[in-house]
């Protein structure tokens, strides 16, 4: 190699290292607080599935992306999906929310990101959950992962392949979104690459009370070598979280609600549907915790150093995801865990 073109290569790799992580460090505890103040907040009345406090947290999200410039995402020129749904034996209306940054080299190809946007709404005596963590976290990391590359965009440095910003609805009532996503995509299946999925990334759980720099990573390495090693890369290079796997087995034990069950977290949220798909998948987690499924579970409570720290880690993983020359590639053999097998937990 001639030392011009060496010097090139190294200083091209170092730029493109620089805007990363320039892009990576606009997002902010003190944005995401911003948001999540209004998004986990009593007039969004528990963000329940078919109900006017959701329809608020609906529109705020498409009133942001519209504020920021990042495109409707669905096929008629709007930010919504709408669904009818049959829920506990009745039918609801309620909307998927899609946002989209389209690619510079390779379009047709999309990486998914979803959180899902609704919660369990009020008790029977008005009580309103705010589900601050579960999940307006993953919610207002998503803003802010999606307006990252929107800088990135303005400066002409967006991604080569499209990503999508999927949030979906009904998640709580049985990933029924996510389902109705996959069912009906507006983005061809094949062309998926990856689901980027957060849920719940703002609370430390009591396995690490001592030390919170953590997150844990669920199906990472289930599907796609290359996508479990892109991630390990991404945050040894500059997040440095400590990622557990403890709950890659949907077998573990976990303590919910008074009771020892196996988590089967790999199916409890809306990365499954993509899994089972045969699409890569990543679900990004901080544990469950007393206040979870609680009216418990505010604002005050959520740990906004992690919340920035894993922020950023998923957007520096779906920079390199959307950037990198070849196309995240299956394993040859991804018959574990694709159909759901995990009885244990009634959910």
């Amino acid at each position: 190699m001639h030392t011009a073109y060496y010097s090139f290569v190294l200083t091209f790799l170092s730029f493109v290292g620089f805007a990363q992580k320039e892009y990576g460090n606009s997002i902010t505890k003190e944005e995401l607080k911003s948001h999540l103040y209004i998004y986990a907040s009593d007039e969004f009345e528990g963000r329940e599935a078919g109900t006017e406090g959701e329809k608020k947290a609906i529109t705020f999200l498409s009133d942001y992306y519209q504020s920021i410039g990042v495109a409707p995402g669905n096929s008629d020129g709007t930010y919504f999906q709408h669904m009818k749904l049959r829920v506990d034996r009745k039918n609801i209306e309620s909307t998927n929310v899609l946002a989209f940054i389209k690619g510079s080299e390779k379009p047709e190809e999309v990486l998914v990101i979803t959180a899902h946007l609704d919660h369990v709404g009020k008790s029977r005596g008005g009580q309103v959950y705010n589900g601050a963590d579960d999940d307006g976290s993953g919610t207002v990391a998503m803003l802010e992962v999606a307006e990252a590359f929107q800088k990135a965009v303005l400066d002409g440095k967006g991604p080569k392949r499209s990503i999508l910003f999927l949030h979906v609805s009904a998640e709580e009532k049985g990933l029924l979104g996510s389902n109705y996503y996959t069912s009906y995509p507006v983005y061809p299946l094949d062309n998926t690459v990856v689901n980027l999925n957060i849920d719940m990334i703002g609370r430390v759980d009591d396995f690490h009370k001592d030390n919170p720099n953590y997150v844990y990573l669920i199906g990472s390495d289930i599907l796609s070598k290359d996508l479990h090693e892109i991630s390990e890369e991404m945050n040894a290079k500059y997040t440095q979280i400590e990622l557990d796997y403890r709950y890659n087995d949907p077998t573990t034990i976990v303590n919910e609600f008074g009771r020892n069950t196996a988590n089967c977290y790999y199916y409890r949220s809306d990365h499954y549907n993509f899994a089972r798909h045969e699409i890569p998948v990543i679900f990004y987690f901080n544990g469950t915790h007393e206040d979870y499924h609680q009216p418990t579970d505010t604002i005050e409570k959520i740990n906004f150093d992690m919340l920035e720290r894993r922020s950023r880690l998923i957007f520096y993983t779906t920079w390199e995801l959307a950037n990198r020359k070849e196309r995240i590639q299956l394993k040859s053999d991804i018959n574990r865990i694709v159909e759901n097998d995990c009885k244990a937990y009634d959910r």
